[in-house]
């Protein structure tokens, strides 16, 4: 099956819409979460966890899987979703938001490493960086992070880019977009697989002429669908909203959108109101690793003694397997005490939650009652 969008509805107040994703491996609802399976795994849960939970696609990530194990043994072995055991549909992300943060949680571990680090080396060619597991030196060019992407077999890759900090200056940002255009114009050569659809990444920082830019020239480029990246890091929300609001209507209305890496269930709604149709965030899964929970109530902090002798489930209202078996007694015993169970229960509920939120937002849509929502 080729790669196909359509869009089937278009909510009267909003700018939000339902759209319908067609991949190789499955069809894709709009708006859409994806839960982030960096290493070819999402963090505690089997493949068939996910899909009881109504997960449509995941995510997956370029940077790590080359470096461990390595994109050629995942191609010989049939490819991501052969090797993790997942049918349904997969978008890696290229690499270069990796590159750069890796390198900046590897200098700054508690577990100092016995190598060096250098900063990436960011040249037209490509990034020269070092891996946060070993120190070993690589480079990482647009046409590396496309074989490597071709190699994993994703429905959905993206780009290469360089994306900026904040706060960054409109100077640097500026060449730091320049060059993202540029990689993306050879990502778009190195292409050649044709059942995989290559998405470009939008850059430009918190500047909204730079973002108006980026847009125009990956337009003129052409992609299948769109991104914006560079966000969610470590501005404040309301310019992260407020570039959203500029941005989203300068990409085109006949493809997908997708912000990367937002974020809270509130971030997603006011972007879906906006036009976004797909979103990746570790949050639910590393909130439920650290016993944070999303109820309809707020968040529930599991280790905090209230629940001690607390018979109830996480959420009255939720219908997980957690909640329809487990009290927070039970879930407050398993991650004082330091168990597995604790933490693949908790990551149920929160992917559970997650993707209910998003099927209410799609119910919403359909009736156009979104706002009210």
């Amino acid at each position: 099956m080729s790669f196909e969008f359509e869009i089937i509805h278009k909510e009267k107040n909003t700018n939000a819409r339902l759209g319908i994703l067609k991949t190789p491996h499955g069809e894709i609802h709009t708006p859409v979460f994806m839960p982030v399976g960096t290493q070819a795994t999402v963090k505690t849960l089997s493949t068939e966890e996910l899909k009881e939970n109504n997960t449509e696609i995941i995510l997956s990530n370029t940077y790590h899987l080359y470096l461990r194990p390595g994109h050629k043994i995942i191609q010989d072995m049939g490819g991501l979703h052969r090797f993790m055991h997942w049918d349904r549909p997969i978008l890696t992300d290229s690499g270069g938001f990796q590159i750069f943060s890796m390198n900046e949680l590897a200098k700054g571990s508690r577990k100092q490493p016995t190598y060096s680090f250098a900063s990436p080396k960011v040249t037209e060619e490509g990034v020269t960086f070092q891996s946060h597991l070993n120190g070993s030196r690589h480079l990482m060019t647009p046409e590396k992070s496309i074989e490597i992407q071709e190699a994993l077999g994703a429905d959905i890759i993206m780009n290469f880019d360089e994306p900026v900090s904040y706060p960054a200056t409109y100077e640097h940002t500026l060449t730091s977009m320049n060059m993202t255009t540029q990689w993306a114009l050879r990502c778009k050569k190195a292409h050649k697989r044709g059942d995989q659809t290559l998405f470009g990444i939008v850059q430009g920082g918190m500047f909204k002429d730079l973002r108006e830019k980026s847009t125009m020239d990956l337009i003129d480029i052409g992609f299948d669908g769109y991104a914006l990246g560079g966000l969610s890091v470590g501005e404040p929300k309301e310019i992260m909203f407020e570039i959203i609001e500029h941005s989203t209507p300068f990409l085109p209305e006949d493809k997908p959108r997708y912000l990367m890496g937002v974020g809270t269930p509130e971030d997603l709604i006011h972007s879906i109101i906006m036009g976004i149709d797909m979103f990746d965030c570790v949050m639910p899964t590393r909130n439920a690793r650290n016993g944070c929970l999303f109820t309809n109530n707020g968040k529930v902090l599991i280790k905090n003694a209230q629940y001690l002798k607390d018979e109830r489930p996480i959420d009255l209202k939720c219908h997980c397997y957690t909640c329809k078996n487990y009290s927070r007694a039970y879930l407050r015993h398993l991650f004082i005490a330091e168990e597995i169970l604790a933490l693949r229960l908790n990551t149920i509920h929160n992917i559970h939650y997650y993707n209910k939120i998003i099927a209410r937002v799609r119910e919403a849509i359909l009736h156009d009652n979104l706002e009210e929502l």
